[in-house]
């Protein structure tokens, strides 16, 4: 008799590690709770009902709940559950989506508690109360700069309808001069040897006859409306923003116990734009982070660092390696792999901390005094901008990490040593290629 082929299939099963787990699907009107066991209940969204459900997960005995990241609705009762002791998973929406053509919201929150009692959910992050604060009056102060700076096209537009042609000789007319400027041209002074006499000495050395050319315009009603209203909105987003320092004054300040105990040997880096009006600030951060500077970093100053930490929060060690941590921000290429094909896939959404980075690097990228400004330039000459923006803001947010997890010391290297570094690469490789081609280098011999 032949030999039998005898085939054995495995089953694998999969294993729950959570038995008291919850799933919440939360709408604007309504919040549906699944338990394990229980039919599927509904509370409404108002404050009354948010203790009504806690109530429900504390009588049932529940020591984990998932609920999904939409919009706001999820952060007041995210609170009162997490107050009650209950261990609160907040999971992108994109980890629970249900099966086409199936969707509800009853099944939804049922396959929230499936996939929450087996493990297959990853939380986001969800930072203190105190960085909570600090990230919503900075974001807000963010909200205020877009809307301001609407507000400066508009009253370049209205400039330009009467043939002011201010932004044409001014770097920026929401400058000192140019504001000093608009706000006389609102008071009713039509004369240009005084409007110009209104600009700083510096200003009038370089432009004074080009200033001069540009304020002869054709005044219109029309036209001046438009700037008075223009210039009106922009003041109020400066008070607004002003609020704002105020309020990010007393949470730096407490968070980084006003800066006590930090000598600053050597004077910080400056903020060129939208400066925040806080005290201490370089000290409060040294504070909040143990003495580790991230100024050191290229292209971060307080103010970015600041922004940073209301993103991430002090803590970075929650990110195991620098790999997660990058790709926490969306800066690292994505898998995408089936059969042969095995491609990098463009990842859905961009957070908020990984777009800071990429503004950082857009500053650099045109830097000649920075080593990664750079390796910018070369990466976008094969690559383009995009890819080279995205490399550049990858490096920065490892060396970041580093600093602030292991406490390595950073210092702009230049790009005279990081060219030195290029050309040593090209001569090693220059080397082999001659080696296995069985040729010798001559170095410092010229062809006639």
């Amino acid at each position: 008799m032949g030999a039998g082929l005898c085939l054995i299939i495995k089953t694998i099963v999969m294993e729950k590690i959570r038995s008291n787990a919850g799933g919440i699907d939360i709408g604007a009107k309504k919040v549906f709770t699944s338990l394990e066991g229980q039919p599927v209940v509904s509370h409404f969204t108002f404050t009354e009902d948010f203790y009504k459900l806690r109530d429900y997960l504390l009588e049932h005995k529940v020591e984990s709940v998932a609920m999904e990241a939409t919009g706001v609705y999820w952060v007041i009762l995210y609170e009162v559950l997490e107050e009650a002791g209950i261990d609160v998973w907040l999971v992108d929406g994109r980890q629970t989506k249900q099966v086409p053509g199936r969707k509800t919201d009853v099944k939804d929150c049922q396959w929230i508690q499936q996939l929450h009692s087996y493990g297959l959910l990853n939380r986001c992050l969800v930072v203190d109360a105190d960085i909570k604060e600090l990230r919503g009056y900075l974001r807000l102060r963010e909200d205020h700069i877009e809307s301001s700076s609407k507000h400066i096209n508009q009253m370049q537009k209205a400039l330009t309808l009467m043939n002011i042609r201010l932004k044409e000789v001014l770097s920026q007319i929401h400058g000192a001069s140019g504001m000093a400027i608009i706000e006389a041209i609102l008071r009713g002074e039509r004369d240009r040897q005084v409007l110009v006499s209104l600009c700083h000495r510096s200003v009038l050395k370089n432009k004074k006859e080009l200033i001069l050319k540009a304020l002869e315009g054709k005044y219109t009603a029309a036209g001046l409306f438009a700037l008075k209203q223009a210039y009106q909105g922009y003041k109020f987003y400066l008070q607004q923003m002003s609020e704002c320092d105020k309020k990010l004054n007393e949470v730096i300040n407490r968070i980084g116990k006003s800066g006590d105990g930090q000598e600053l040997k050597k004077k910080r880096k400056a903020i060129r734009h939208h400066k925040p009006n806080v005290e201490k600030l370089g000290s409060n951060l040294l504070n909040i982070f143990d003495s580790k500077d991230a100024t050191l970093i290229s292209g971060i100053t307080d103010y970015t660092w600041m922004q940073l930490l209301a993103e991430t929060g002090p803590d970075l060690t929650r990110w195991p390696s620098e790999k997660h941590f990058t790709s926490w921000l969306g800066l690292s290429p994505g898998q995408h792999s089936s059969g042969k094909m095995n491609r990098n896939a463009r990842k859905k959404g961009k957070p908020k901390a990984g777009q800071i980075f990429r503004i950082i690097a857009q500053g650099l990228i045109n830097s000649k005094d920075v080593a990664i400004g750079s390796f910018g330039r070369r990466l976008r000459g094969r690559k383009g901008p995009r890819i080279a923006i995205k490399a550049m803001a990858r490096k920065l947010a490892v060396v970041y990490w580093r600093v602030m997890v292991k406490g390595l010391d950073y210092a702009e290297k230049g790009i005279k040593q990081y060219e030195e570094q290029l050309m040593f690469n090209k001569i090693k490789t220059v080397n082999r290629l001659a080696k296995e081609l069985n040729m010798e280098v001559v170095e410092n011999h010229t062809i006639a």
